[in-house]
């Protein structure tokens, strides 16, 4: 069994409980074309949707600590009726700015988790989605994004944000961002995957992405077809749900149509 990607405690790095605010993009259905196609729970039937397709939400995070402003994953960059783009104006409804944000965390680079790096404004140009804060990205998965491509990746938004000078690079298989967030590769929904452990002292808040997606996947064992490695990703989601029981991690579920965040 693959055991979980922290083997060290976290640190007691600041007294202040963190505040997470889910930032719902809504929810969609995905089938084998990769594409994310609204889906109203009120008045759509899964069935109708062609075979096989999953129901999802898509939902960034927003996490404030008492030194950031963080941002874990990026959306799908849809822009709202009025021409907003949704994860900002989600932002807003919080009472933040986007260019108050200070970090932005991937876990991986598939379209519906880095669809939101950069966005065109109303001149044309390109312009980061968040301008004041660093992006952090894990190197080799940016490497196997660009030589991938479609339809998972869209290689032209990556490579407008790495146009910019706010890129910060994640190496190694595990390391520390700012003394008090854990990083992993973990590599089972995507073979450069990595996750996310944020210890502010207060509390412990873990982003799996698309490793522990939703709450009912810590709970049931099961290979799931559309990850990379389903025998590891598997065995990831049980030690992922058996240390977060014990040291009490809050969870971010980044595709969950119900529950957004929660405990073991």
């Amino acid at each position: 069994m693959h055991g979980p990607p922290f083997g060290v405690r976290g640190f007691s790095y600041l007294c202040v409980m963190a505040s997470i605010y889910p930032l719902s993009e809504g929810v969609f259905t995905i089938g084998h074309n990769k594409l994310f196609v609204p889906f109203s729970l009120a008045n759509d039937d899964i069935n109708h949707r062609p075979a096989g397709s999953l129901l999802v939400e898509v939902q960034p995070f927003l996490v404030v600590t008492k030194k950031d402003v963080i941002i874990f994953d990026t959306g799908l960059g849809f822009m709202n009726g009025d021409g907003i783009l949704q994860i900002h104006d989600n932002i807003r409804k919080h009472g933040y700015e986007p260019g108050m944000v200070t970090k932005v965390l991937l876990s991986h680079l598939h379209k519906d988790h880095a669809g939101c790096l950069t966005f065109k404004d109303n001149n044309g140009l390109v312009n980061a989605t968040f301008p004041n804060a660093d992006y952090y990205i894990y190197r080799p998965e940016a490497d196997f994004a660009l030589s991938t491509g479609a339809p998972s990746y869209v290689t032209a938004e990556i490579e407008s944000l790495l146009a910019t000078s706010q890129v910060k690079w994640l190496d190694g298989e595990q390391g520390m961002i700012d003394g008090y967030i854990h990083f992993a590769h973990s590599g089972g929904h995507c073979p450069q995957h990595i996750v996310y452990l944020l210890d502010d002292g207060g509390e412990k808040i873990f982003y799996g992405g698309d490793e522990a997606p939703q709450l009912k996947q810590l709970k049931m064992k099961y290979i799931a077809k559309y990850d990379f490695n389903g025998r590891k990703a598997m065995e990831l989601r049980a030690a992922y749900a058996e240390k977060g029981r014990a040291e009490g991690w809050q969870f971010l579920f980044y595709h969950d149509v119900k529950c957004p965040v929660g405990k073991m």
